[in-house]
């Protein structure tokens, strides 16, 4: 196996090829790209959890240092000015010295308002890549310059394709992500409430609440009906019925976004609709392959939770065909399949057909798909198929002529387990897939 240092090296090349591509298509001279700036709450003195520009850390794994400056030609060796000053107030990093330092030419930054006095001086055509547009006019940088979305969507659109350190670090996310999970689920079937089973997770991962890649879903119950749930009830409930956990993990700035749902009787119905979605899931991977929309596959899944449903007795007495073409799936699963995964949870380039930003959107059908690509080797995606008993989408329903067609007495049987969601991540080959969570075998 490559080493670490070896696998940045040549993720490095990849990077810096793209960058001559892009900067001699838009005649520009550099790219300059800024970490970011912490922001302060308002009215008050302290700052917001700080988050790197995506764009930044695709160079260096750099997460967590406001303040820093990244001058790249696509030729000579990147030119990091890394913000150490000195502070006796907070924790100042030193100079990085790790696997991917001898790649890059490092500058300390004692204070960040002297960026101007370190850069080049021949900055008009250059482009700024970063979150904070105001300091770029201060350094010089053209308003044209400024995030061009020719350049944006060019950056955004390449990094759908993984290089192999990209998919070193996606793998080793996982491996984290695996572990709290783990811990997460021996916490719910003791009897922990939501506030405690994600101390375990975050405690079994070692990150802290602001270094996880999104709120963690921690829901029991009627709680997993609502898909982005982030409450975390201090007390556990009387009866323990289901638990749904969405949590992942960072390495390097890259992302793990795995989902799974248990129940607490393991003979119950809901136990038994798991079990289904989890082989519909699986099912559902196994037939990935190059060349295909990714919307094919969102279909595809319609039409197994069709199955699911006639096979519960959930929805009787209309065909699998007609369920899906008069969407009698889409109350049970109203959220797209998945999402393209990466430096940011939801990656970029999800609606993007060619590096020029040519966007599809998502079928009107399914509005909240957030991906039309057709796959390609190197691409990297979650699925995450569910199913769920959520009363504001199921009321329009109950009446008009497929209100009979809907046993309203199994649905209301299962409202207090809340809904199941199976997530696993996916890279696409040249033949087949790779599926990073499951060959760590977490259930």
């Amino acid at each position: 196996m490559e080493s670490l240092s070896a696998l940045y090296q040549e993720h490095l090349k990849t990077l810096q090829a793209r960058a001559q591509q892009v900067l001699a298509r838009y005649k520009l001279d550099a790219m300059l790209i800024h970490s970011g700036e912490l922001l302060t709450v308002f009215l008050d003195d302290h700052d917001y959890p700080f988050k790197v520009n995506p764009q930044f850390k695709a160079w260096l794994p750099v997460t967590n240092v406001p303040n820093c400056w990244l001058w790249v030609d696509g030729v000579n060796k990147p030119k990091l000015w890394f913000y150490s000053p000195v502070d006796y107030w907070h924790n100042v990093e030193p100079l990085p010295q790790s696997f991917w330092t001898d790649e890059i030419d490092i500058t300390a930054l004692k204070k960040a308002d002297e960026i101007g006095q370190l850069l080049p001086a021949k900055r008009e055509n250059v482009a700024y890549i970063g979150p904070v547009p105001e300091r770029a006019v201060q350094l010089g940088i053209k308003a044209a310059a400024i995030n061009p979305k020719e350049v944006i969507d060019f950056l955004h659109y390449h990094r759908s394709y993984k290089t192999d350190y990209e998919l070193h670090c996606l793998r080793e996310a996982q491996k984290t992500a695996v572990v709290g999970h783990r811990a997460a689920k021996e916490a719910f079937l003791s009897g922990m409430s939501e506030f405690d089973i994600n101390i375990a997770y975050l405690s079994a991962t070692g990150h802290r609440d602001i270094d996880v890649p999104y709120g963690n879903i921690v829901a029991l119950n009627e709680h997993a009906a609502v898909l982005h749930y982030t409450k975390l009830d201090h007390l556990p409930p009387e009866q323990p019925r289901s638990f749904l956990l969405d949590a992942g993990t960072e390495y390097n700035g890259y992302a793990a976004d795995l989902t799974r749902s248990y129940a607490y009787d393991p003979g119950s119905d809901y136990a038994k609709l798991i079990q289904d979605m989890n082989a519909e899931e699986l099912a559902l991977i196994a037939t990935l392959k190059a060349g295909v929309r990714y919307t094919d596959y969102h279909q595809q899944m319609h039409q197994r939770l069709a199955k699911l449903l006639v096979k519960h007795q959930l929805v009787t007495g209309i065909s699998e065909e007609a369920m899906v073409a008069e969407n009698l799936t889409g109350p049970f699963m109203p959220h797209g399949v998945g999402h393209p995964l990466g430096l940011q949870v939801h990656d970029v380039a999800g609606f993007m057909q060619d590096e020029h930003g040519t966007h599809l959107a998502p079928p009107q059908q399914y509005p909240f798909l957030r991906c039309t690509r057709i796959l390609e080797p190197r691409m990297v995606l979650t699925i995450e198929p569910g199913i769920y008993f959520i009363e504001s989408l199921l009321a329009p329903w109950r009446e008009g002529k497929f209100s009979q067609h809907f046993d309203w007495a199994r649905i209301e049987a299962l409202k207090p387990y809340g809904g199941i969601r199976i997530e696993d991540n996916v890279v696409i080959r040249e033949q087949g897939v790779e599926n990073m969570t499951r060959d760590l075998k977490l259930d």
